[in-house]
């Protein structure tokens, strides 16, 4: 699952997600490719469908208020990096939103760092971050002159009602009263977001020297008055594989939903390019708060299983939602009894907000690049590439493990049916047994060894997406696996005891009960037994009615080796394994009847399988979960995981203090070894003074007694004459 971008956080995820029933996705990154570009724009009151405009061809206060908002009011970390190779796109790194329109910028011709460099960090007066809540970010600059600059951005018809001016086509303030913002929203926000753009405004406020400074505290006062620089619309293409594992998932029974903060209509426009939302299909597209309004009472405004049950299976695009709400669609659908089988639900997450409705889920999947340390946590796959098409993968994995196990029990089962039927019975109708100890041993090393390794190693394949998902309510054992297994064994059975009563009729061995030595009869009988249950394996590669029980076999190598070797050794063992398999040689006729008992195993599977499952009894299932059994174990899992998502949360916070004690542990190491460098420094210096005073005195005796020696005190040499 590694190879296939799955990093399995929790094992039993795996299998649980091959009966998962609802997939509750993100838009942004998983479902679109996350790289976003500015593809139209409505500045100066006109609306372009193609951006190519440059900074000197709109007016210069729209220009200049455009790039400056856009740089400043932008995280650091947000950035475009040249391309490594000369036919890639540039490299985004941040915000791909705030990269998208940093990327305007660059096309208009101004580079950001030169606006950023114009607001140094200690020039930020207040920052309102981006949230769920308010859908916008805000900065808050401190000119020169001592008054301030206020630039935001965010979702254009959440940031439009707090205009109150509007930049003309001449760079000129003008009033923009609510009825021009509601032909703005129908004129430009609707159409970009009918093409599928996410749909961002620009805006700005200015506070002067000499005017009252508000409570910066108070947003919705800080924020408010402001003047709309232009509307800008961002694309985010559709990832090319994303429909066609959208139609992979809804022909396997998997109903797919988006949950995504974005404008309804831009919504509505992706979930209809990737397939979500198909033609003639009564479908339901919601904000978050229309959809609160229909599940909560009106009177106690709590969330009501009823109401909620009558919007839910509809329901396909969840647009402006918030992490709230994920939550409460998630926990709802799983509490859900409208299907016999009760909903598995699978959900994606990036944020930390996403944090519950990830623990909550049966299956939750963190993004593997965009996704926080704390979705991370609190997830069960990690998506290295954030592609909805992994979700795919895993969901083929984990029917691929489910029914690995069923082939694994039903071919097992079988066998110990037939074992133990033929052992009871013949120790108490002859006193005797025509399956030894060490024939048994060597019986159970190819039910359980080889067995094991034939059927759970197929690798998934597309035929695991052609069924539904079983649900909640499926039993380990249910009415196919049982029909299958008790048809097997009476095969096996009525073959086994007609050559144990009636071998010297049937292939002409003699019938030698009691025998202390190895016998043709029971030979034969083992050998019968071992070839039937050899190809039985082969039929229980396929536990869903398949007629062709040889499907695929050639993509199993290990199977056919495992099977062959297994044969193989069969003959080795009867024909040379004497006193100690307590077996004798059987002749080619022997084995020709052996060999034909066993392929009638296949051909009387074809006729198990005829068999309608609706005239076995379903008191025979062995494995299912009553609905209250079911609530019981769903309360129980809230309680845990909400207690171990406050534990995620508590372990990040340690992280934390970890690395800062750490980080404080190596800064004060760090000075300590200054000290000391210092410290030996100030030692050597000492010790060169000394020395050098010294030397000098040792210098002036010397000069005394040699008269004839000079001594440079520029170039500190001695000048001797040639003959000292």
């Amino acid at each position: 699952m590694m190879k296939d971008n799955n990093l399995v956080r929790h094992l039993d995820a795996c299998e649980t997600m091959g009966n998962a029933t609802a997939i509750c996705s993100d838009k942004t990154g998983t479902l679109t490719t996350n790289r976003m570009t500015v593809v139209q724009a409505y500045l100066g009151g006109v609306l372009e469908k193609t951006v190519t405009k440059k900074f000197e061809d709109y007016p210069r206060r729209i220009s200049e208020a455009l790039c400056r908002a856009i740089a400043i009011n932008s995280g650091v970390t947000s950035r475009i990096l040249p391309a490594e190779k000369p036919n890639e796109l540039p490299k985004q790194v941040g915000n791909k939103t705030e990269c998208a329109l940093l990327g305007l910028v660059l096309d208009m011709g101004r580079h950001y760092d030169e606006y950023r460099s114009q607001a140094p960090p200690e020039s930020i007066h207040h920052v309102y971050t981006f949230n769920s809540v308010r859908k916008s970010m805000t900065t808050v600059i401190k000119r020169d002159d001592g008054g301030y600059t206020l630039y935001c951005k965010g979702a254009a018809e959440m940031v439009l009602t707090k205009c109150s001016c509007l930049l003309d086509s001449d760079g000129e303030e003008r009033p923009f009263g609510r009825q021009e913002q509601e032909q703005v929203i129908r004129r430009v926000i609707d159409p970009m977001a009918g093409d599928g753009l996410r749909t961002i405004a620009v805006a700005y406020k200015e506070f002067g020297p000499r005017d009252k400074l508000p409570d910066w505290d108070a947003e919705d006062q800080v924020v408010s008055r402001l003047t709309c620089i232009g509307i800008l619309g961002i694309e985010d293409p559709v990832r090319p594989e994303v429909p066609l594992a959208i139609r992979k998932c809804q022909a396997a029974g998997i109903c797919v939903r988006m949950v995504t903060g974005d404008n309804v209509n831009t919504a509505r426009s992706i979930a209809g390019k990737c397939g979500i939302l198909r033609p003639g299909e009564n479908f339901l597209v919601l904000e978050g708060r229309e959809f609160n309004k229909q599940i909560r009472d009106p009177a106690t405004g709590q969330v009501t299983q009823e109401r909620f049950n009558q919007v839910w299976p509809r329901l396909r695009v969840l647009a402006r939602s918030s992490p709230q709400d994920k939550y409460t669609l998630v926990s709802g659908i799983i509490a859900s009894r409208l299907s016999a089988s009760r909903e598995v639900v699978a959900v994606t997450g990036d944020g930390t907000n996403d944090g519950p409705a990830l623990k909550k889920a049966d299956v939750g999947f963190a993004m593997g690049i965009q996704g926080t340390d704390v979705a991370k946590e609190a997830s069960d796959i990690i998506l290295t590439d954030d592609n909805f098409s992994s979700i795919v993968k895993a969901v083929m994995w984990g029917r691929n493990v489910y029914d690995s196990i069923s082939k694994f029990l039903q071919f097992q089962l079988t066998v110990n049916v037939v074992a133990v039927v033929v052992a009871v019975f013949s120790a108490c109708v002859i006193t005797d047994t025509p399956l030894r100890a060490i024939q048994m041993l060597w019986v159970n090393l190819i039910m359980d060894t080889l067995a094991s390794l034939a059927l759970a190693t197929e690798l998934p394949n597309d035929e695991l997406l052609e069924r539904k998902p079983y649900g909640r309510t499926k039993p380990l054992i249910d009415t196919t696996m049982l029909r299958n297994i008790l048809g097997n064994a009476i095969y096996q059975l009525v073959i086994t005891f007609a050559l144990l009563f009636a071998g010297d009729k049937l292939i002409d061995t003699p019938i030698e009960l009691g025998s202390r030595v190895p016998t043709e009869h029971f030979t034969a009988i083992f050998n019968a037994f071992v070839l039937m249950t050899l190809f039985n394996e082969v039929n229980a590669r396929k536990i869903h009615n398949q007629r062709n029980v040889f499907t695929g076999l050639q993509r199993n190598l290990l199977f056919v080796l495992i099977w062959i070797s297994t044969f193989v050794l069969q003959i080795l063992i009867v024909q040379y394994g004497g006193m100690v398999f307590r077996t004798t040689q059987l002749e080619l006729s022997h084995w020709m009847w052996c060999l034909c008992f066993g392929i009638g195993t296949l051909v009387w599977h074809q006729v198990v399988i005829s068999v309608p499952i609706s005239i076995l009894p379903t008191c025979l299932e062995i494995g299912g979960s009553t609905e209250q059994e079911i609530d019981q174990i769903l309360e129980d899992e809230e309680y845990d995981q909400m207690g171990s998502l406050t534990d995620v949360e508590t372990d990040i916070n340690k992280k934390g203090q970890v690395l800062w004690i750490r980080g404080l542990t190596r800064l004060q190491t760090q000075v300590r070894v200054v000290n000391a460098f210092r410290m030996g420094l100030e030692a050597e210096l000492d010790r060169r003074s000394i020395n050098s005073s010294l030397s000098s005195n040792q210098l002036a005796n010397f000069l005394k007694s040699n008269p004839s020696v000079d001594y440079d005190d520029h170039q500190a040499e001695i000048i001797c004459p040639p003959d000292v």
